[in-house]
């Protein structure tokens, strides 16, 4: 998994609440089984017309100016509904790193973690400051710095936020449950080792 510690990156505004995980990624396409891939179809149902292949010129994300975003922003209750894993897996393969919203779903917020994003909860009145910024300005970027807990833009807003201790140490590390198990392999071979001598 790989650390996370500081991103800057523009800002893509998706100003709707209670966005669910099958608005994020449909159930037709959660076929594959591994992680990656799950990007081009991100609010499929949103981003593109009933053709499924042209883009839809009124949705948000579709504006050039928020091409590449790193850092979504987005309304209340973001990421509720199904439980599905791959809803942080589609985010994250699309570019996304971070989300900014005033609350998530419990197991979507946990999800994220676990697959290297940072869901970032706000105050609403701050989110809607950060949402207005980025539609009026697209292109508009923000520094959000993990280890102190700060995000910043150029023009002199700053919010600080927490995240839970042992959360913000795997994140900064890029650790996953794996990886956090790897790093007792050592410990792990020799207890395998002195167990396997006793069953002889």
């Amino acid at each position: 998994m790989e650390p996370l510690k500081r991103v800057l990156g523009t800002v893509a505004p998706l100003n709707r609440v209670n966005v669910d995980t099958d608005q994020i990624i449909p159930k037709q396409f959660l076929k594959r089984i591994e992680r990656t891939g799950f990007g081009e179809f991100l609010f499929y149902d949103w981003r593109f017309l009933e053709d499924g292949k042209t883009l839809n010129p009124k949705f948000e994300l579709n504006h050039p100016g928020y091409k590449d975003a790193q850092i979504l922003v987005a309304g209340r209750n973001f990421g509720c509904g199904s439980s599905r894993e791959h809803a942080p897996w589609a985010l994250l393969d699309y570019g996304f790193r971070i989300v900014i919203a005033p609350s998530y779903a419990d197991i979507f917020y946990n999800n994220c973690f676990q697959n290297g994003m940072l869901p970032i909860t706000l105050p609403e009145e701050t989110v809607e400051k950060i949402m207005k910024n980025a539609e009026s300005r697209p292109g508009y970027k923000l520094a959000v710095d993990l280890e102190r807990g700060v995000i910043e833009d150029d023009h002199g807003f700053s919010a600080k936020f927490d995240i839970e201790p042992f959360r913000k140490y795997c994140l900064l590390n890029g650790l996953d449950d794996i990886g956090l198990t790897l790093q007792r392999e050592d410990k792990i071979t020799a207890f395998e080792k002195k167990h396997a001598i006793s069953q002889r």
